[in-house]
């Protein structure tokens, strides 16, 4: 993490945590970050979550070092950032809250208190700290409404809220930020791709030189690499040439059938993922199937209608704007194959979803040619 002479990390880390945000498995748990910015005049830069506010507020104090805070500056009202707020203002009474009209009202919803001193600031305002100034740029659902960014210009540094953000622990933290960034990324802030896009467009006028996100790791050095990932994310293209195959079914006939795709692809150099979603963590198969150009969808029939985790998985990726791919289809049905028409009909509802001409229908077992109906759809996959 990037030293500084005036900004000091005081975040926390819950290693405890198995579930983020009620759903997302952290096995190598969470940071929740907070800055104290200090200068003629001292601001802390977001709170935590409620387990940690002890935690946090020792931190804080220790970074003060005897003095006062004057401003406590909230970016995002999610209670992992939130919670510790009101603590916060009853052990510094003449602290100011700084935030947008929609972070008081949704304090106001969540807590059910008045913060007796508030700064309210919006798009564009500037906020000296003496040789730090701070300008404020509203980022509007990257990934709520009230989600505002500050950027200090000393250190050219961008407070960035949740975005660029990870899972993990900081005591944790690996070289290969992006794996777990994407994983959240596309769970949790990825249906807002056309917001990020124009936040995006904002900050190319900044001089940024490091990014301080609320989750994860400081970022800097080529901090390209970082932009240019959450510019393939937000407009929705492929990050990798690569065929997702997602299957779910019942008596391994299913499988069978895509892994006979699976080998016929990599026989042809293709890079696969496959994954049985029945197994598998939800969130990271919704993180392959942004991340590369290709998906098959493999699925047996129940019930009339499509096997209950395949059907979960496509309405997951509908709802985080799943679009600009190919897609391969593997169904099967003993007596009514539906599923095939059914996962074609949800993922048509979707921006630029080009199907294959080839269905590999399974009427209970694995068909005869199979070898036959992998290479024509292979062929159609890998077509430019």
């Amino acid at each position: 993490m990037k030293k500084f002479k005036d900004i000091v990390y005081v975040g926390v880390d819950d290693t405890d945590i198995d579930l983020f945000e009620g759903q997302y498995v952290v096995p190598e748990g969470m940071s929740y970050n907070s800055y104290v910015i200090a200068d003629e005049k001292t601001a802390v830069m977001d709170a935590v979550d409620k387990a940690k506010i002890a935690e946090w507020l020792e931190n804080v104090e220790n970074a003060l070092d005897g003095r006062q805070p004057d401003y406590l500056v909230i970016s995002h009202m999610e209670p992992d950032h939130s919670a510790g707020v009101a603590a916060f203002a009853a052990k510094y009474p003449e602290v100011t809250v700084v935030g947008n009209g929609k972070v008081f009202d949704m304090f106001r919803n969540f807590y059910g208190v008045e913060l007796p001193r508030k700064l309210v600031v919006k798009e564009g305002d500037k906020l000296s700290l003496g040789e730090h100034e701070l300008t404020f740029v509203a980022a509007p659902m990257v990934h709520w409404p009230e989600v505002m960014m500050s950027y200090e210009s000393k250190d050219k540094a961008l407070f960035a809220a949740d975005a660029f953000g990870k899972f993990g622990a900081l005591v944790n933290e690996t070289d290969d930020w992006a794996c777990e960034a994407r994983r959240y990324y596309f769970n949790i802030v990825g249906k807002y791709g056309a917001q990020v896009q124009a936040v995006l467009k904002k900050l190319a006028s900044y001089p940024i030189e490091v990014i301080c996100p609320l989750h994860g790791p400081v970022l800097d050095g080529d901090l390209g690499y970082y932009l240019g990932l959450y510019d393939t994310w937000s407009r929705y293209e492929p990050e990798d040439k690569g065929t997702f195959i997602a299957y779910a079914g019942v008596y391994g006939n299913t499988k069978a059938a895509a892994l006979a795709l699976k080998e016929e692809l990599e026989s042809r150099g293709e890079r696969v993922v496959f994954t049985d979603l029945a197994r598998s963590d939800m969130a990271e198969a919704v993180e392959d199937a942004f991340r590369y150009d290709k998906a098959v969808f493999a699925a047996t029939t129940l019930d009339g209608g499509i096997f209950p985790v395949m059907e979960e998985f496509i309405r997951h990726l509908k709802a985080k704007n799943y679009q600009k791919r190919k897609v391969g289809i593997i169904e099967n049905g003993s007596w009514a194959p539906m599923s095939g028409k059914l996962m074609r009909a949800l993922l048509e509802e979707q921006k630029d979803i080009r199907f294959a001409d080839t269905v590999i229908t399974c009427r209970s077992g694995v068909p005869a040619n199979i070898n036959e109906l992998c290479a024509a759809l292979a062929d159609e996959l890998l077509a430019d």
